[in-house]
């Protein structure tokens, strides 16, 4: 079985219990700042490492 190595956006939405608006304005927040954990950005899409939030979201 394939284990997924990147979140979506909707992922990080249902984990972190956001509506989809602040969502996106926090991704788009690590994005420019590239910190806590590790967003790339494809177009208007937002890609999140896994092992990069797991780790974020671990220390919390």
């Amino acid at each position: 079985m394939i284990q997924k190595k990147i979140y979506e956006a909707k992922d990080i939405q249902k984990m972190l219990g956001l509506g989809k608006n602040k969502t996106y304005e926090f991704l788009e927040e690590v994005y420019k700042n590239k910190k806590p954990f590790m967003v790339i950005k494809i177009g208007n899409q937002y890609r999140v490492f896994k092992e990069s939030f797991d780790k974020w979201i671990s220390t919390l």
